[in-house]
């Protein structure tokens, strides 16, 4: 299935109306309330359909004794029923949204958890090619636009539909046909000019949607990459092509507050016309005193009270159909399905020794363009493999295949014999403690991203893996200590300090796997050393795949695996491996001669 892109629909594409019927299990879930709710919609426009009926009689009597002795109580009688009628239509309404906000406010819900759910189950490959900006704007408008439907179809379309049949009877049974036709004539040349005219701006509504992603993906982007901003004093750089995103989402909006412009005039030419055939056709026969003056009240009132919600439906419609894009595109969303699954009833790993294999494996991020070739090693249970090579030999990409965040193109990769396709993500997942390179915190407190390891972890706990991770000196140092807020992606600790939480957070979870991938690389010479110790704790009992950088760091490990153009060109122990003059011992002179004073 193709991936699901940013702004992947043509402007001028037609939103399935089927969507609608994607609605219903969100409906489903509150029947009683749906019909209750309902019920009440219905009251509601019995009411605002009887009022002008009250006003009429109000007014005939009026007229009819004007002059004469009148008996007070019936008009006031009549006026309290129209008062009535009134707040009954209000009180219905009011009751009849109350009654329904719960099923509105938990279809959000359900389908904001659904989407983050699903973002979280799709592969490493599709956030690598999201724009997060995009994304989040997209998330937004789809749940609202799941409100909005679930909303304004059964709550504005509905009753405006009913009302107009309600009232197009009345006028039928009370006075003649020829303003049942006027009214239908006006209704319907109103919706077929507002649906053409919305068809013809969506295109516009569209435009305006992917030029405000592309600028909040923009801002969003920016800001993550602040310091990057900064280090380069491209803030002015950053501001024009902001300002430039900015500018197409102004000529966007531009020419969609113009053909709105151009919707709203045309439907108000179509009602004011209206207005007048039909008034001048309740006015000729009042003057010849075919209908009284209560009757002429009761037109007029009808007509206001059938075009106000008429050019309601006008906005409702151009919203429908804006909200009917922004589902469908989460609804897409939702529908692509994650490329790593796991087969149906697969079980859950199970680790007995921990012996890791990868067998003749295969794998590249694109087919024109191989990773690795015919990689075949193994780690056995409770050993130490390190993997060094030069930059983009392939060594982070046998971590991200043994976590499995892709799965090989060939081979197979093995934990005690069972091929990690073959189990639940989550189970292997859950034996597989990783320290990457680049360790990325949330914006809590430390507390809270040391606890992350390991969530339901009791604070002894939490404070063990700080102290084991050499971390426990550094915040004791902090006037808030563990609730110091780390700030956005943990931009205020350092380098170092965020490589030890990563590594306190992998002893909390205790795992029988450890990935460490260059976890020493933001270290300086001592801080390292320290933390080598921790993790040399942390990985006696465990089997281990360092992916290694610094090759001092490495020395101690049971196996050094030597990769080069995707290939294992060597393997050994450290002695054996420089004794052997090759690869290795190369890359060991390069970096000495690196470190060495000039």
């Amino acid at each position: 299935m193709r991936a699901y892109a940013d702004n992947d629909y043509p402007a001028d594409h037609k939103p399935d109306w089927k969507v609608i019927a994607g609605l219903w299990p969100y409906l489903a879930e509150f029947r009683g309330r749906v019909i209750l709710a309902l019920s009440l919609l219905v009251l509601a426009k019995l009411a605002t359909v009887a009022t002008p009926v009250a006003l009429k009689y109000i007014v005939d009597y009026l007229d009819q004794n004007r002059g004469a002795d009148m008996v007070l109580w019936i008009p006031v009688v009549l006026v309290i029923a129209y008062g009535s009628l009134r707040f009954g239509s209000t009180l219905f309404s009011e009751l009849r949204d109350a009654v329904f906000a719960r099923v509105a406010e938990r279809a959000m819900r359900r389908v904001s958890l659904r989407v983050f759910r699903h973002l979280h189950q799709r592969e490493l490959a599709f956030h690598l090619d999201r724009k997060t900006g995009g994304l989040a704007r997209d998330i937004e408008r789809g749940t609202n636009g799941i409100s909005f439907l679930l909303r304004f179809t059964l709550f504005n379309i509905v009753p405006t539909l009913l009302e107009i049949l309600l009232v197009a009877g009345i006028l039928l049974v009370v006075f003649n046909v020829s303003y049942v036709l006027a009214i239908l004539v006006a209704v319907v040349v109103y919706v077929v000019f507002s649906i053409k005219v919305t068809e013809w701006r969506t295109k516009f509504v569209r435009e305006a949607n992917a030029r405000d992603n592309q600028s909040n993906s923009r801002a969003v982007d920016s800001l993550l990459n602040y310091e990057t901003v900064k280090y380069f004093n491209n803030e002015r750089y950053e501001a024009e092509l902001y300002d430039r995103d900015l500018e197409d989402w102004e000529a966007a909006r531009l020419k969609n507050r113009l053909s709105l412009a151009s919707l709203n005039g045309g439907q108000a030419l179509i009602i004011g016309v209206a207005l007048i055939v039909i008034m001048a056709m309740a006015v000729r026969e009042v003057a010849a005193g075919e209908i009284t003056l209560g009757d002429f009240t009761m037109i007029n009132a009808y007509l206001i009270q059938l075009f106000i919600p008429l050019n309601a439906l006008g906005f409702v419609y151009r919203e429908i159909r804006q909200a009917l894009v922004n589902v469908e595109r989460l609804f897409k969303l939702l529908d692509d399905r994650p490329a790593i699954v796991d087969k149906p009833d697969a079980p859950a790993l199970a680790v007995d020794n921990g012996e890791v294999r990868f067998d003749h494996v295969h794998f590249g991020y694109r087919p024109d363009r191989p990773i690795l070739r015919d990689v075949d090693f193994a780690i056995p249970a409770g050993h130490t493999v390190a993997v060094v090579g030069a930059s983009g030999a392939g060594k982070s990409t046998l971590a991200r295949l043994l976590f499995r965040f892709f799965d090989v193109d060939s081979g197979s990769i093995r934990i005690d014999g069972q091929d990690i396709r073959d189990v639940t993500q989550d189970s292997l997942r859950a034996a597989i403690g990783v320290v990457p390179q680049d360790t990325v915190l949330f914006n809590d407190t430390l507390y809270r991203n040391l606890a992350y390891g390991r969530p339901e972890a009791t604070e002894e706990e939490v404070h063990r893996a700080a102290r084991m991770a050499h971390l426990e000196g550094f915040i004791h140092s902090l006037p808030e200590g563990y609730d110091t807020k780390v700030g956005e992606r943990g931009l205020k600790l350092s380098g170092g300090e965020k490589q030890r939480v990563a590594i306190a957070r992998v002893i909390l979870k205790n795992p029988p796997l450890l990935i460490l991938d260059e976890a020493t690389s933001s270290l300086d010479s001592l801080s390292e050393q320290a933390i080598l110790g921790a993790l040399r704790e942390v990985s006696r009992q465990r089997t281990t795949l360092v992916i290694a950088h610094r090759l001092s760091t490495i020395r101690d490990a049971d196996t050094i695996l030597v990769m080069d153009a995707g290939r294992i060109v060597e393997s050994g122990h450290h002695n054996e491996l420089l004794a052997r003059a090759g690869h290795y011992a190369r890359l060991w002179r390069q970096q000495h001669q690196d470190q060495s004073p000039a």
